[in-house]
Order: C-alpha cells, then structure tokens, then sequence
C-alpha cells in the first residue's frame, strides 16, 4: 500500500547547499528532496546565517513572526524564503542578534539560539497555516520542538495534532549547557528533572527530545542498537533503552545527483564502472594538485573529515606514519577542526615531500576530485553513527578503509583473500596496531591481486545507497508517529482539532 501523503516540516539548523557543518545538512538536504519526489508537502526551516549566501541562493524577505519565548520576552524574527533544487521551500529564521555570525555552533548562547529556532518552528506552522502531520526535527538544536509540542501553544488546537519525529545523527553532541538558559526556554521548572531537561546540574537540550518526540529514529541499524548500551549511549543509554520500542535504526544515503562519477561536473572526467579510464585522470589530476609524485602505480589513501578524536586520529597519528615508512603508498587529506591533528597533518606533508599532501579547510570541488582520485579511502573511526564518505568512496570506486562501528559495519564489507568477495578493507579492535595491519593488507592485495581490487571496485560500485528506500522506512515511522499522537487525544479533542485544520 503506498504511505499517505504527508505534510512535513524539517526544522533542523543545516540544509546543504546553504550551511552544513557535517552530514546532518546532507541528510535534510537529500531526504526532503526525495519525499517530495515522493508525494509529500515538505517544508525546511533553518536560521538564517551569515554565511548563507542569499544572492546565490535567492533568499528572499517574505513576512515576520512574533516568537514568545520565556520571561514573556517577544522576539519579533524575519521569515526568509528560498527553494531548494526547485523542490523543497526551504525558509529562514532572521534574528541577527542570534544568527548573523558566521558559523553554526560553539557559541555561549547556543542554547537560546535554538530554543528560539525550535520554537520558531510553531509558530511558524501557525502564522502560515502549514500545519504539518510531523515535525521532523534533527539533533540537539531541534529537539526543543517536541517538549513544546507537550506543552503550552503545542497542546491547542491546531498543533496539538501534530506528531514529531527526532533523528539523532550524532549522540555524542548533545547540547548541554549551564541553568542560565532555562527563563528563556521557558518550559517551567518541573521539567528540570533528570527525564527531561537536567544532567549533573546542568541542561541537556537533547533529553527533552528523547523523552517528549513521538518516535526517535538514528541514521544505521547498528548505531540504533550501540546508543541504548552505556557506553555508545554517551549517558543517554537508559533513556533510549525505555524508547526502545519507538527507536528506529535507518542508514542513512547519498544523493545521486550529487555523488555520481558519471554525472560529476566536479572531477575533470567522468567514468563508471566499466570504463574507468576517467578515474586515472582524477589520480593525475589529484596528485598534480597536492604536489604529489605521479605514479600511478603506488596506491593513493586519503581522508575527507573533520579533525576530531572520535573519527580515529589517535589511531592515525600512530598507525600512518609506520605505513609511510614501510610501504610505498601517497597520502591526501582534506579537513578542518582539533588545531594539534591539522598541524599533525601540515607537518606529515612536510615529512614527506611528494608523497603526502594537506589542505586544512574545506572545498566542495576538491572533496569530489578525493574521492574519485583516490585509491583507497582511509575512516577508522571509533564511534561513527553512520557515515557518507565510505558510500561516496565506493560510489567512486575508491576502496574504503573502515573500522567495524556504527554505519560503517552496516555498509563495508571485508575483502576474504580466498573468495575475493568484499567492498573494502574492515577492522575491529580500536587500536593503532589493527589500522597498520588492514592498510598493509590492502597496499598487499593492490600489488599481489589487482584483479581483486578491480573487483571489489566494480562491486562498490555497484551498491546503490539510494533514498527511496530510506524514505520509506521515514514514511512508515511517520505513520506511527502520527497514530502515537493522535491516540493521545480524546475523541472530543481530536473532532476539535480536525475542525481547526480544516479535516472533514
């Protein structure tokens, strides 16, 4: 039976092309994309940044809200509007007092920032009478949104009708923040307690999430299950292990139209997979570009990520060093973050002239010629909730180097030496030692079996890591988030709030 058609609202604090600190903005991007392309009324809204190019992107002024937060302030926002791919309308809070700064997070006032972003997202639905079947909301800035939905405006008619949906794409970033914030929340002491908002003292803006959302999704089976243990839950593991039966595990996938190499307008050729000629020009092209001896016959590594510990740079600073001495392999990056890992990285290149190359920072263009230039991609995370660029990696025919965690276990198959079967090189253990030894296992299979290798790129290629089937495990916990909501509310109430919304 096809899934009903919904009205949704995605209120979430990235959406690629316009701001994007990680693949939370890929996610909203691609999947209210796909759920238009499958029926459904989607609408995005985010801040408005001053990073967001509003010439570009057209950006335009379309009205004004009114958002009462606690304390009885009233903060009278812009409402911006653009159109993502001519798809999705995709509108913007203005309030420069809280947005216009260039980047997205790591500011003291976070926590009024997205409270003031969550809440924006009822009144919203009020103000232009698009009340959505569900709000879908996206990690800790968002997750406000469901304890309002339980409380106050969101109780009435019409919101209270409305069902929401948490994703947490990253357990580890929580929102916590001191007590200051909480007048301003405006949420009421008695959910200061340790199932809704308090932690050690402090707030913590994605338990209300947990505890109010209708149903909790994350972005791969496995990391569903690794969140409710005390460890891979960061704190929150009880919490999510009483949601259980409302958590859902969906990997997550990549957008087709952007992360193809027969389509890329990014790389200097294009290929598939069976003709990979386009991809030895992108080696060259790569290699040219970092200043990199062009050898063609050494195996190319490369890491596209953000410089943090959980993404297994203790592991690399140990383990990449010992293969460059011993094995003939070049080495790219491309990333930002930890200041100690990106001087770790600028004084690699330094180390090895001609064979390693550094670029701290971030390029669109330059993540693309990565992946399709590459040989093999290097992602030893320690705690990965699910991971693009091992999908993108193979995507490319570039094979992925992944420790067996979260997504990344959910999507990268061994190579067996026996059968030739696979589509990367995986390891357990978290330590230095297990991330030498699977590199120097596929530098080994690059030189002894390039008929392997050739296979385990065509069979990289060929998996298709396409929304729609994962649009349609969202649609089916839609549905059970709305039917959850509305058998909250008596007869009497549910007749009231059809009549508000317009129901027959």
């Amino acid at each position: 039976m096809p899934a009903a058609k919904r009205k949704v609202l995605f209120v979430a604090s990235e959406c690629i092309p316009y701001a994007k600190a990680g693949g939370l903005g890929d996610v909203v991007g691609a999947l209210s994309k796909v759920l238009v392309k499958r029926g459904h009324d989607v609408r995005v809204l985010m801040p408005l940044y001053a990073s967001v190019d509003r010439a570009r992107h057209g950006v335009h002024e379309v009205g004004s809200m009114c958002v009462h937060m606690g304390y009885g302030e009233e903060n009278w926002v812009g409402l911006n509007e653009t159109v993502l791919d001519e798809l999705v309308p995709v509108y913007m809070i203005d309030y420069r007092r809280f947005f216009d700064r260039p980047g997205i997070y790591g500011y003291p006032d976070d926590a009024y920032r997205f409270a003031l972003l969550a809440k924006s997202a009822l009144q919203f639905a009020l103000d232009t009478d698009f009340v959505p079947d569900v709000m879908h909301l996206h990690d800790w800035p968002t997750a406000l949104v469901a304890a309002y939905l339980n409380t106050g405006t969101g109780k009435v008619a019409p919101l209270s009708r409305s069902a929401s949906v948490l994703t947490i794409h990253n357990i580890m970033y929580q929102g916590k923040f001191d007590t200051s914030a909480l007048g301003y929340i405006g949420l009421g002491f008695e959910h200061f307690n340790p199932d809704e908002l308090e932690d050690h003292g402090g707030i913590n803006l994605l338990k209300p999430g947990i505890h109010f959302a209708d149903a909790i999704t994350t972005v791969s089976p496995t990391h569903a299950r690794e969140m409710m243990s005390p460890i891979g839950g960061h704190g929150l593991g009880p919490l999510l292990h009483r949601r259980e039966t409302d958590l859902t595990g969906i990997l997550n996938a990549i957008d087709d139209d952007v992360w193809n190499p027969e389509t890329d307008l990014l790389i200097p050729e294009r290929f598939d997979a069976h003709d990979m000629h386009g991809k030895l020009k992108c080696k060259r092209t790569l290699q040219q570009r970092f200043d990199l001896e062009p050898r063609p016959d050494l195996p190319l590594l490369a890491t596209v990520s953000r410089f943090v510990e959980q993404k297994g740079f203790d592991l690399v600073r140990d383990a990449l060093p010992r293969a460059l001495d011993a094995l003939p392999i070049q080495f790219v990056v491309l990333g930002s973050g930890d200041p100690a890992i990106e001087q770790f990285f600028r004084d690699l290149a330094a180390r090895y002239p001609g064979r390693v190359g550094t670029y701290v920072g971030y390029s669109e263009e330059l993540a693309h010629l990565i992946e399709a230039g590459a040989d093999l991609f290097l992602m030893p995370s320690l705690y990965e909730p699910c991971g693009l660029n091992q999908m993108y990696s193979m995507r490319y025919g570039t094979l992925p180097i992944v420790r067996e965690t979260g997504g990344l276990a959910d999507t990268v198959a061994d190579h067996d030496p026996e059968s030739g079967s696979g589509t990367g090189f995986t390891f357990a253990p978290p330590d230095a030692g297990a991330l030498y030894e699977t590199i120097a296992r596929a530098v080994s299979t690059w030189f002894r079996h390039p008929a392997q290798i050739a296979q385990l790129r065509r069979r990289g290629m060929a998996k298709r890591f396409l929304w729609d089937a994962s649009a349609a495990a969202y649609e089916a916990v839609y549905e059970r988030a709305i039917a959850a909501r509305r058998a909250t509310l008596s007869p009497a109430m549910d007749r009231i709030v059809r009549l508000a919304r317009g129901a027959a």
